[in-house]
């Protein structure tokens, strides 16, 4: 699976906070969906109703889904509830997309439901996608967040308004309800709830006739340099699947790739760079692909050391693209806006700006092309997603992401700098 979604994520952070010495267990009689532990009645995040008798109070919202059908590109796209008359549509088991879809489902019994025990969202739309499901009911952030991995699914129609994610408790359990709800504040405080939302659902996009042809090239070209990629993961511990996807927005996998400004090869090094890294021969694979690998690590370490992953990944690729002194001046403009300089979530808001003369001419470094660094980490994090579907990882696998902290994030002073 390539990524978990927020909501669930969250909802373990805040299942941290039920503490309970008894197994969770079903209430038979409990709304749908409902858990019972010491701490009460609870449900996973399901979208605020209109209306649940007095059964049940609601923490304040925290996120919000957009309901669309997605349907397979080769097959018919309906354009209204009539076309799907006698056709199966899906939806996940258990999730806050079924919740949802009660009214809908009401409104149209000419659909045939069906409700499927899937491990993901991302099993539902891989469904659709092969063919084994005609149509499918999913949030829209999940189905952009895989459009660059299964190529043959659209969306056809959006379902109904944002519905909002909250959890349930219920009405005894008000003390809990506050407790989820100061937890929530605190995410926004302290960026957790952004940082979530970022990671899982603001994936790099690309057109689907580039992750068409690049999933060719994966089957044509990534074989004549996977041991490469591997071999450089041994040296340096950076990902092997992560240096594949650098390489290819570099150059396609081109050896002979060399661009006007001189960068050439694999992974377009300069000449200073490459000498520097102890790269003799840009054209090289094995010799290009180690020196990048390196870059990488040495862009990593030049971070403050309080910087988590995956944030400490996606600005060590920035700095890859424009430089580490450019990347610099985007995090001090950061914290100026009073975002955290930490986070690519911000960072790559700051970035862009500084092509624009009211904010280069206060950078200590001047002037740069900010958007191409952005443009740059979302192309690799897509082609990134990809093979992190489709290759195995190298073993012994290498955790390159740890967990999110969920607890305050503690900036220390000055928030620049290395540490």
């Amino acid at each position: 699976m390539i990524r978990e979604q927020a909501s669930t994520t969250i909802w373990h952070a805040c299942s941290r906070l039920i503490a309970t010495n008894n197994p969770v267990q079903r209430l038979a009689n409990a709304p749908s969906g409902a858990m019972i532990g010491a701490g009460g009645i609870y449900r996973p995040p399901a979208p605020l109703p209109a209306t649940d008798g007095d059964a049940l109070v609601y923490s304040s919202a925290y996120y919000a889904i957009e309901p669309v059908l997605i349907y397979n590109i080769d097959g018919f796209k309906p354009g209204t509830w009539k076309d799907l008359a006698g056709e199966t549509v899906g939806f996940l088991e258990g999730s806050g997309i079924e919740a949802a879809l009660v009214k809908v489902r009401n409104e149209h019994p000419e659909v045939r439901w069906q409700s499927l025990a899937l491990p993901s969202t991302e099993a539902l739309i891989s469904q659709v996608s092969d063919g084994t499901l005609d149509y499918a009911i999913v949030a829209s952030s999940e189905a952009n967040a895989t459009r660059s991995v299964y190529l043959t699914f659209d969306t056809a129609f959006i379902i109904a308004g944002k519905q909002e994610l909250a959890w349930a408790f219920s009405k005894a359990e008000t003390r809990l309800r506050d407790q989820v709800d100061s937890f929530f504040a605190r995410c926004r405080r302290d960026g957790t709830l952004a940082k979530l939302i970022e990671r899982y659902y603001s994936r790099g996009q690309v057109t689907r006739l580039d992750a068409g042809v690049f999933q060719d090239r994966v089957k044509s070209l990534l074989p004549q340099f996977r041991e490469n990629f591997e071999r450089a993961q041994d040296e340096t511990g950076v990902e092997w699947r992560l240096l594949a996807a650098i390489s290819y927005q570099e150059s396609l996998w081109d050896v002979q790739a060399t661009s006007e400004t001189g960068v050439r090869g694999l992974m377009q090094l300069t000449e200073e760079t490459a000498r520097h890294l102890g790269a003799i021969d840009r054209l090289d694979p094995q010799a290009s692909i180690t020196a990048a690998a390196r870059y990488v690590g040495y862009l990593k370490d030049k971070l403050p050391a309080r910087i988590q992953e995956p944030d400490r990944t996606w600005l060590a690729l920035a700095a890859y693209n424009i430089g580490i002194a450019h990347l610099e001046d985007a995090r001090v403009l950061a914290q100026k806006q009073q975002l955290n300089p930490d986070a690519w979530s911000a960072v790559k808001k700051t970035l862009p700006l500084l092509a624009l003369p009211e904010y280069y001419e206060d950078a200590k470094f001047g002037y740069a092309r900010g958007g191409m660094p952005v443009a740059f980490v979302d192309r690799v994090r897509a082609y990134y997603d990809v093979l992190l579907a489709q290759q195995p990882s190298r073993k012994p696998r290498l955790r390159m992401f740890s967990e999110i902290d969920i607890r305050p994030a503690r900036v220390e002073e000055p928030a620049l700098g290395n540490r």
